[in-house]
């Protein structure tokens, strides 16, 4: 019996040697050794963790970012590390550090150790003022834990941190403090991979961008900066570009003066004001940057609460983003928007349209208003008979409801987006571009039965998150999960999100300057799901004819 026994223990670690994958053990970056942890995912595979890995020194403020000193021994990589210092989600306090340019990465095994693997670096959303690497944890895991794309996709991901709020964006508009430093920290980062993935099993050479809301507006930029030529190879945006109303700062000295005041360094002297910025507590000035809500009520639109985002310096956003497009034609480009990307803003600028009340006529115009603001009446006239055309006599109220969703869609998400791909196949230098819209039904409780897919509800099903955490998933919510996989990564590699290891469910069509197919993505995929001109009749309006209406900027604005 003991014998038996004893057979079967060895026979046991035989099979578990033999079914077991490779793994990466210490690699060596160019700041030192640095060890990750082995996840086992099945059969032959697994997953090598590196969480933590600095990319740059601590930041001074507002300066860019510095090469990182490296370190003596080996780093054990196996914790996230902090975020960059912001405010918390309920404004009372602050979180993180500066002490905070760290990335992650997931590298997926087989029984081969892995090599010359496409890479993905991953940039988070959260309005430039929050956010991090590992940010909104489900069920304990991470909304951005690589392990699930990285096997199911065979890619390295890589999630990275940059400074948001004051510390990563604040500007004078000029050379004293010019801005974009969490722009900086983002090409540092991708920079940094593309200097030490090799060690890693990735290909140098095959780096995709890809980032949802203002990380996909951060993706954005980032094509379109002259720095970044040669750095990476792909970029893929969800629900935001650098055309997006919210994801450029045009009066950024009037935001400086607004946060000096609020830490008691407002001075006639310019000069002598960022000087005392300069010398103010970081902790200070995060809070200084919070979102004033009050001022929302009767005034305006939550797009006007979005205060902080890049801004021109005439260096890495050398001119107005639409002008920049020549430096982003080398990049395969794979861009969309989820189509309820405005509903949670719609609801809280006409918060009746996710309740049993009426919208009237009123707060439709008035949503108008708060978004056209700087066009004046006749603008606000026209685009409410174009939102309106198809209500008839009596319209249903569902129907009304449903418009103001797709009105704040539209103006801050969608006709930017369309736009951006329609800018890049203009310019494209034998590069690709693809569209598509993700309509999946909303899974948030609560909501009208109208409401399809909420703003970052894309993310778990990238991420895999139905299969991580299946409880909580359908078998529909499994199969979507693995098309936006198949999908993504194929991309990643290849430049074509036909093209890969992974079957997709119908063949997706690039988009050029003359054809413009579209892609809807959810959990039924035929040859339906390709459809053309994307909501045109809207996006012309906002293009071109909303665009000749007069400006009426206010003095104040001007100043």
């Amino acid at each position: 019996m003991r014998r038996m026994v004893m057979l079967l223990v060895l026979l046991f670690g035989v099979w578990l040697d033999f079914t077991s994958a490779a793994k990466l053990g210490v690699v060596k970056t160019e700041g030192g050794l640095v060890e990750g942890k082995n996840h086992w995912m099945g059969l032959f595979s697994s997953v090598d963790v590196f969480k933590g890995i600095p990319f740059a020194d601590v930041p001074g403020k507002w300066e860019k970012p510095k090469p990182h000193p490296g370190w003596d021994g080996v780093m054990k990589a196996t914790k996230y590390r902090d975020r960059c210092l912001q405010i918390t989600m309920l404004q009372r306090d602050t979180r993180g550090s500066e002490d905070c340019l760290y990335l992650n990465i997931f590298v997926p095994q087989g029984r081969k150790l892995s090599s010359s693997l496409p890479v993905m670096v991953y940039l988070f959303g959260g309005a430039f003022l929050l956010g991090a690497s590992n940010d909104a944890a489900i069920l304990g895991d991470s909304l951005y834990d690589g392990k699930e794309m990285a096997d199911r996709g065979k890619v390295i991901i890589v999630s990275v941190n940059y400074r948001v709020g004051p510390l990563g964006f604040l500007s004078t508009g000029d050379s004293r403090m010019p801005g974009n430093y969490g722009l900086w920290d983002q090409h540092a980062a991708i920079a940094w991979v593309r200097r030490n993935i090799e060690a890693f099993g990735g290909n140098p050479d095959n780096i995709t961008i890809f980032g949802q809301s203002a990380g996909a507006a951060s993706v954005s930029y980032q094509m379109l900066s002259p720095y970044n030529k040669g750095l990476f190879r792909r970029a893929i945006t969800q629900g935001g570009v650098a055309l997006s109303p919210w994801a450029l700062q045009r009066n950024p000295m009037a935001l400086t003066k607004k946060v000096a005041r609020k830490v008691g360094c407002w001075r006639t002297n310019e000069d002598d004001m960022i000087t005392c910025l300069k010398m103010s507590d970081p902790i200070g000035l995060t809070m200084a940057g919070k979102i004033d809500v009050l001022l929302i009520l009767g005034k305006g639109v939550v797009m006007d609460l979005l205060e902080f985002a890049p801004a021109i310096d005439g260096d890495f956003i050398p001119d107005e983003p639409s002008k920049l497009f020549h430096n982003a034609g080398h990049f395969d480009y794979l861009a969309g928007v989820n189509s309820m990307d405005g509903h949670i803003f719609a609801g809280v600028d006409v918060p009746t349209i996710n309740m049993r009340n009426t919208t009237t006529v009123g707060e439709v115009r008035s949503l108008l208003i708060g978004l056209t603001k700087d066009k004046g009446n006749a603008a606000v006239s026209s685009a409410y008979s174009l939102y309106s055309s198809h209500w008839g006599s009596t319209p249903d109220p569902g129907v009304v409801k449903k418009t103001v969703a797709d009105i704040e869609t539209d103006f801050l998400f969608l006709v930017p987006t369309q736009t951006a791909i329609q800018l890049h196949a203009n310019n494209t230098n034998g590069a690709s571009t693809y569209s598509y819209l993700f309509n999946m039904k909303t899974r948030i409780p609560g909501f009208p039965r109208w409401v399809e897919a909420e703003h970052a509800e894309d993310l778990q099903y990238l991420f895999g998150k139905p299969f991580a955490t299946p409880i909580v998933y359908f078998p529909r919510h499994r199969d979507l999960s693995r098309y936006m996989i198949a999908y993504w990564t194929n991309f990643a590699k290849t430049g074509n999100p036909n093209t890969g290891e992974n079957k997709v469910p119908v063949a997706w069509p690039p988009f050029t300057k003359y054809h413009q197919p579209y892609l809807t993505i959810n959990h039924k995929m035929s040859k339906s799901s390709v459809s053309y001109n994307l909501r045109s009749e809207y996006v012309k309006y906002w293009t071109q004819t909303y665009t000749t209406f007069p400006s009426i900027r206010s003095k104040e604005d001007e100043e």
